[in-house]
């Protein structure tokens, strides 16, 4: 018996639905589905699994139309996006933020895809914010989604928006620091840049890896090329480059941050000097007094007198006084 009919449920299933032309609320279905029809019935399947279910890749084997390379799209566990046009497929591995039951966060997901003309499958290893906007919005209008492609262009799409939405809490964040470069507000501000540089680094790089495979994609051959992807491709890019320019500006303002507060810690580290300088040199000449008359030697002036340490506290303060008028007359102070 092949695998699609051994088990009772599907391994890693987080979700399955069917979309039909025509009907604005798409099929549930749940993860006993019978799997010898899942692939088979009339409109598109969009089928969601767990990578942490060690079976997934046993039961991906038979699932019809998918080649050597788009089950091993699916199934890999590398950190880097890819995107393939093959045998009129679309597979590879998106860019995507992790989300949090608590809270939305910054740590980059990886979702992988195949997309043919009748199914989308996707799987990843842990939960995406974009996959489930996406979802919402299925389940809304079901009726706006005609093909698996245009579910593949609505999850680039809620990974672009998630992306603006990170831009502007980046933005609000350097924000902060530019009020403590150009202010007086606390010094703990100055460690929270090195962490956003960070974000913002790994967001251009993985985002302008997207962008490139996207126009490399979008150049293949029209027999390889599922059926208006170019379409697709074209609308996508034009999207990603507007938050590139967005992420890329952002990057010039963090460096030039740096390079502010660099200054500013430089300026800061100077003026300590300074002072130190001018203190070393006000308290030299006191140094050299009290190190002469401390001196066990035989025959130190003012040893015999009764008003010797007068003469002495004396000499160290007209020893500041010479100081002070010498570091006025070069102008150091």
């Amino acid at each position: 018996m092949n695998t699609l009919t051994s088990a009772t449920t599907i391994p890693g299933f987080v979700w399955a639905y069917r979309l039909r032309p025509g009907s604005s609320k798409p099929e549930r279905l749940p993860d006993d589905t019978d799997r010898s029809t899942l692939f088979g019935e009339e409109g598109f399947l969009w089928l969601h699994l767990n990578l942490v279910d060690a079976r997934v890749p046993a039961f991906l084997e038979d699932a019809p139309g998918l080649n050597e390379a788009a089950r091993i799209a699916l199934t890999t566990h590398e950190s880097h996006a890819t995107l393939t046009v093959d045998d009129q497929m679309l597979f590879g591995t998106l860019v995507d933020f992790q989300r949090d039951f608590a809270q939305d966060t910054r740590d980059i997901g990886w979702l992988h895809f195949v997309v043919t003309d009748r199914m989308l499958i996707t799987s990843r290893l842990q939960p995406l914010r974009s996959l489930d906007r996406a979802r919402v919005l299925i389940e809304k209008n079901a009726s706006r989604f005609s093909r698996p492609l245009d579910i593949f262009e609505l999850l680039v799409v809620e990974f672009q928006r998630t992306l603006i939405s990170v831009v502007i809490e980046i933005s609000e964040e350097l924000n902060l620091i530019e009020d403590f470069v150009h202010g007086n507000t606390s010094r703990d501000e100055r460690t929270r840049l090195p962490s956003v540089r960070r974000t913002i680094v790994r967001l251009h790089r993985h985002l302008r890896t997207v962008l490139s495979l996207m126009r490399h994609a979008a150049a293949s051959d029209d027999e390889e090329m599922p059926l208006g992807f170019e379409d697709v491709a074209g609308r996508l890019t034009g999207r990603l480059e507007a938050v590139d320019h967005d992420v890329f500006a952002l990057q010039e303002r963090a460096r030039l941050l740096h390079e502010e507060i660099g200054a500013k810690l430089s300026s800061e580290i100077n003026r300590h000097l300074y002072i130190l300088s001018i203190m070393t040199a006000f308290l030299l000449p006191p140094t050299l007094v009290t190190g002469f008359f401390g001196m066990n030697t035989s025959g130190l002036p003012l040893a015999g007198g009764a008003s010797g340490t007068g003469y002495a506290v004396g000499f160290i303060v007209a020893s500041m006084l010479l100081a002070w008028w010498l570091l006025k007359r070069v102008n150091i102070l």
